[in-house]
């Protein structure tokens, strides 16, 4: 019997796939659990259809991450924090300060999308990655300056 995958089943296959499987396996297990269809000629119609739209989608998408992509890496964003004499902050850069700093120049981003393993704990220029839409990651450099007493 064969089947169309609306699920990834581990150890048969991925979303979208026809696979050839046992008939009462199909009947009684994935179709009723809603992890397969069968593969007649109107649900391959129908997948071929999806995969169309969703490539449609995926494309839109990288196209907009390319385009917001371009415009993190324009920016140079500045923070001003008190500092020791050494260079170290008395506290922190984190990811919340720096979504905050990308909206004041028009920027929208999650603070979760950030990537900042720990925060920025020192003066000086620093690169930080954003990680936005279709995989695609823009890497924004953040200036760390000392407050003036």
């Amino acid at each position: 019997m064969d089947i169309i995958l609306t699920e990834n089943v581990k150890g048969l296959g991925t979303i979208g796939e026809v696979v050839k499987v046992k008939p009462g396996y199909g009947r009684n297990y994935l179709v009723p659990q809603g992890l397969a269809v069968e593969a007649n000629d109107r649900n391959i119609n129908e997948m071929k259809h999806h995969r169309r739209q969703l490539t449609h989608k995926a494309e839109k998408l990288s196209k907009e991450a390319a385009d917001v992509k371009a415009r993190i890496e324009a920016v140079e964003c500045s923070f001003t924090h008190k500092a020791s004499d050494e260079g170290k902050l008395f506290g922190s850069v984190t990811s919340m300060e720096i979504a905050e700093g990308l909206a004041a120049k028009g920027i929208e981003i999650d603070r979760r999308k950030i990537l900042l393993d720990q925060p920025i704990k020192e003066l000086g220029v620093h690169e930080v990655e954003i990680k936005l839409n279709a995989g695609v990651n823009a890497t924004i450099k953040i200036n760390v300056l000392r407050a003036e007493a």
